[in-house]
């Protein structure tokens, strides 16, 4: 038996499939390899062929008659160097040739292509006929990209075929016809047009005319149908990248802020919330799910939008750093100042919408920018919303950026970033209570809760009581009250944090005053743990004389206002800062200090008037004499501030009249140029200056005067009018202030009265008759003026 033969199984699917990437992508680079090679090659061959016919039509042709046959001897002189002798030459090669040979142009044209040339001999058209066709080309030129194709197989071997990337050229059809022996010329550059001032500035009137109605267009449709129309605000959003120089920078104005405009009128009246994943994938209506679309396109919109606002901004200051030129300066300046604009307007207005926080964090650092239009454009919003804060979530976000901007610029900022903190509405904290007070009232609310009847039932309902009142809450947008203490707690605790870096490391900074004055307006709500600590920061600040006078009335005033609210409880005598006090009321004039009047009434109001019980008479009657005294020296407003003092603490001590009476005479002398009001005798003395003060000018001062005199009585002719007795002492300074130079009351037009019809004056003889005989000689002289319109001979 034959064995059988094992045939060669055709490789199956699955064993094709198994070939790897790296083994085909071999086989395509060797594919593309060998195309390279060939194409090589192909290069040398047509390189050789273009050196044979250029030697041979650098040579005089031979004449025909004088051609052998093929099989003929040849001689030397028919053979040329480098060429074949005729018995090696083929019939078609000798043939084509003769043909060239009678070609007069063939010696002078350049013949180099890259033509096959099997590829003629297959058309059977001449290879000189296919050359003169192109036109000629500079050797420097870069090689057209070439097409490889298929290649083909005859008795010589592979040859590869490719033709060259076809481009179409508008001049190709005419260079064909007509070849010249020069180089082409370039076309020539078609020149640059040069557009008049009166051109461009039609130019802009007209294309700024058109973005207008464009622009206007876009915010009507928007604002009539706002659930349809996202689209078109995303259209009038991208405005904002204009690049016609010419009206650019109005036109991205005029975007800012009519979109503004258009997100403040469209905007929801609460904050946007994701949705869930479960919300995402649950069938809803399909008003729902229109009203979900709107709010997700309202919201990317709007990032878009602040995104753009922020980028002005820092363009703005990248612009500042690099020092460009004035006029690019200038126009983003003016950008932002208009986006700059934008964020305080939504700062304000949509308070209650999403990424509140985030436009809190662009504008405050802006308070302390050089730029002084947009640093006041800043405050005044900052300002704004801190008195528009019900609740106090904007409040505590600004204060932390503050307190944040004020450290990292390691307190060199401006005053105004910290004087903006005196508008913060706060007005009550949680206070921190006893442990004992704590678990005395745990242990009474549980005995009283034990013995109500807490059955499951009430238990029950007391329970779905509270979730009652917090769905009402929340459906009323309104804020628990404990909530609300608690922010303002934490905000006030920041503050305070601010103030203290700034007392313990600055001292010499220029933010003391703003620090100062905003301890003695929250000083009222400190923690009584840091009532001693401070008390001696501020007596050291005092002593250290480093304090202008409105310094130092800002350090009594906030270490008064500590024991005049928490500090109650405390056992402590500031003998210090009356003296103080007493010794710099005189600093107080009709000039610049004028307007620290204000400071001192209200250190007077709580040193003297609040603390009555804790104020000797003797201290009261220095104080009373002192400023009956400065009432002389000073502005009619501050006068009537200090003489409505004064009224105040005689009616507080009445033994304070024998201050009053001419006759009374203590033990001792008035001793005024002593500091101490303690150990002055003011009780040896008299307010000998309220005579004087009868006098003044000013009516208003004349009837606190004329009060003061009487006693300060509450009834009778002598008393005040309800219009100035029920008025304090700073309302009384700045109801009568003359800085508007305005004069309150206003000073009567009076005309003076004259007796009888008017009156005649008469002249003595002596002088009527002088006066008569001047008039006599000026009437009758005669003037001769010929002399002076002739000219002179000499």
């Amino acid at each position: 038996m034959k064995p059988r033969r094992h045939r060669k199984q055709a490789p199956s699917f699955r064993k094709l499939l198994k070939t790897s990437k790296i083994k085909l992508d071999n086989k395509l680079k060797n594919k593309q390899f060998k195309q390279e090679s060939s194409a090589k090659k192909y290069r040398k061959e047509q390189k050789k062929l273009r050196e044979a016919v250029r030697d041979v039509g650098s040579k005089a042709p031979v004449p025909l008659d004088n051609v052998k046959k093929k099989h003929q001897v040849v001689e030397e002189n028919d053979l040329d160097e480098g060429s074949l002798p005729l018995d090696m030459i083929d019939d078609d090669d000798l043939q084509l040739m003769r043909e060239m040979a009678q070609k007069a142009s063939f010696v002078t044209r350049d013949l180099s292509s890259s033509e096959p040339v099997h590829a003629t001999k297959r058309k059977q058209d001449s290879v000189i006929e296919q050359y003169e066709k192109k036109p000629r080309r500079m050797k420097m030129e870069p090689e057209k990209e070439v097409i490889h194709l298929l290649p083909i197989k005859d008795k010589t071997g592979i040859i590869p075929q490719s033709i060259e990337k076809p481009v179409v050229h508008a001049e190709e059809e005419e260079e064909e016809e007509v070849v010249d022996t020069e180089e082409p010329e370039a076309p020539p550059a078609e020149p640059v047009r040069v557009f008049s001032t009166e051109e461009l500035i039609e130019h802009r009137r007209t294309t700024l005319e058109q973005k207008k109605i464009h622009i206007a267009s876009l915010a009507s449709a928007i604002l009539a149908d706002p659930e349809n129309s996202i689209k078109k605000l995303k259209e009038l959003r991208v405005m904002l990248t204009e690049q016609d120089s010419t009206v650019a920078v109005t036109i991205r104005k005029l975007v800012l802020i009519s979109l503004l405009e258009i997100f403040k009128d469209i905007a929801p009246s609460y904050k946007i919330r994701p949705l869930t994943e479960e919300e995402k994938t649950a069938r809803v209506k399909r008003e729902t799910q229109k009203l979900r679309e709107f709010e997700e396109g309202l919201i990317s919109q709007y990032k878009f939008y602040l995104e753009s606002l922020e980028q002005t901004i820092k363009d703005w200051k990248q612009m500042k750093i690099k020092k460009s030129e004035v006029l690019s300066l200038r126009a983003y300046k003016g950008l932002a100042e208009v986006a700059v604009m934008c964020l305080c307007e939504l700062m304000l207005s949509l308070s209650h919408f999403n990424f509140h926080n985030n436009i809190i964090v662009l504008v405050v650092p802006l308070i302390d920018d050089k730029c002084k239009k947009i640093a006041d454009m800043c405050v005044e919003a900052v300002k704004k919303l801190f008195r528009q804060d019900k609740f106090g979530h904007a409040s505590l976000a600004a204060v932390k950026i503050i307190s944040g901007l004020v450290k990292s610029r390691n307190y060199c900022v401006r005053p105004e970033v910290l004087n903006i903190l005196l508008h913060l509405r706060i007005k009550e904290v949680e206070v921190k209570k006893d442990v004992e007070d704590t678990t005395r009232k745990q242990k009474l609310m549980s005995y009283q809760e034990k013995k109500k009847n807490l059955t499951r039932m009430q238990r029950k309902w007391k329970k779905a009581e509270e979730k009652l009142e917090r769905e009402l809450l929340e459906a009323e947008a309104s804020e628990n009250k404990e909530k609300k203490l608690k922010l303002h707690t934490e905000t006030l605790n920041i503050v305070f944090l601010t103030y203290f870096r700034i007392l313990k490391r600055a001292q010499k900074s220029v933010l003391l005053p703003a620090v100062l004055e905003g301890l003695a307006k929250f000083a009222h709500l400190i923690n009584l743990e840091f009532f001693d600590d401070l008390l001696v920061v501020l007596n050291k600040l005092i002593e250290s004389g480093e304090l202008n006078y409105r310094e130092s009335l800002h350090c009594v005033q906030t270490a008064f206002n500590i024991l005049s609210g928490q500090g109650d409880v405390l056992n402590i005598d500031p003998l210090k800062f009356y003296t103080h006090l007493y010794k710099t009321l005189y600093g107080l004039s009709a000039g610049t200090s004028n307007d620290d009047t204000v400071i001192a009434l209200e250190c007077l109001e709580v040193m003297l008037t609040k603390r009555r019980k804790q104020v000797s008479l003797q201290r009261a009657m220095a104080f009373v004499k002192r400023l009956s005294v400065l009432a002389l020296h000073v502005l009619p407003n501050s006068s009537i501030g200090i003489l409505s003092t004064g009224r105040g603490l005689l009616q507080a001590f009445p033994k304070m009249d024998i201050l009053l009476d001419n006759e009374s005479q203590g033990s001792g002398f008035y001793l005024p140029e002593l500091d101490e009001p303690e150990y002055c005798n003011a009780q040896n003395t008299a307010l000998w200056e309220l005579q004087t003060l009868q006098r003044h000018y000013h009516p208003v001062v004349r009837v606190f005067a004329a009060h003061l005199c009487a006693g300060a009585p509450s009834e009778g002719s002598l008393a005040l009018p309800a219009s100035l007795s029920r008025r304090s002492a700073v309302e009384l300074f700045s109801d009568y202030s003359m800085n508007e130079m305005t004069f309150n009351p206003p000073v009567p037009e009076t005309i003076p009265r004259m007796k009888g019809k008017g009156r005649t004056y008469v002249l003595s003889e002596d002088l009527e008759e002088m006066v008569e005989a001047q008039l006599l000689k000026v009437t009758s002289a005669e003037l001769d003026f010929a002399p002076l319109m002739t000219p002179s001979t000499s």
